[in-house]
């Protein structure tokens, strides 16, 4: 079987970034389990707000996107959504309309989200939105991470960690390799 090499885009503008940190958790599960890995940290991104015109560093992130087979997703939920950093990386993504297939036609997306309290749900459902509106499919099994300061004071990085490697498309267990069963399964 050919190696899938998992893309992650997230994390935040802050320093130390909750949701960074899943995602790196997440990668490092895509990792061991043998797929080629790539981080996209937001913050080192630093993308300009978004403009129709394209530039140089934005061609790169366009570029290392579309030639992902699979990505993961995971942004800390700010006021009932997704960061306006994160949402600005996905508008940076419209570029990628004109290239044939189309957006992210065909890629896998794992979804992550932290969340300060006890919520997270709802930057799943958006980031799950902006999956079918570039024509991606995301992985059923999410990972909204509430209190999510305690991975990096490590309180609960070892379960969540795993709950995150299994919802990674390029994971073993996870459901893109699975021959049957479902992502309860897992």
């Amino acid at each position: 079987m050919a190696e899938l090499k998992i893309v992650g885009l997230g994390g935040s503008l802050a320093e130390k970034s909750s949701s960074l940190a899943a995602l790196r958790i997440a990668l490092e599960g895509a990792a061991s389990n043998g797929a080629p890995t790539e981080l996209l940290d937001i913050r080192e991104l630093d993308l300009p707000m978004y403009v129709p015109d394209l530039p140089e560093a934005v061609r790169r992130f366009n570029d290392t996107i579309y030639e992902a087979d699979g990505l993961i997703w995971s942004s800390p939920l700010y006021h009932g959504t997704v960061s306006g950093a994160f949402k600005n990386a996905l508008d940076w993504l419209n570029p990628l309309g004109r290239r044939e297939p189309a957006y992210l036609t065909h890629k896998v997306i794992g979804l992550i989200s932290v969340a300060g309290g006890t919520q997270g749900l709802q930057a799943v459902n958006t980031m799950e939105f902006c999956v079918r509106a570039l024509r991606g499919w995301a992985v059923p099994l999410v990972l909204p991470i509430p209190r999510a300061a305690r991975l990096r004071r490590g309180g609960q990085a070892s379960r969540r960690g795993r709950k995150a490697r299994a919802a990674c498309p390029g994971s073993r267990s996870g459901p893109r390799r699975r021959s049957g069963g479902s992502c309860d399964d897992v």
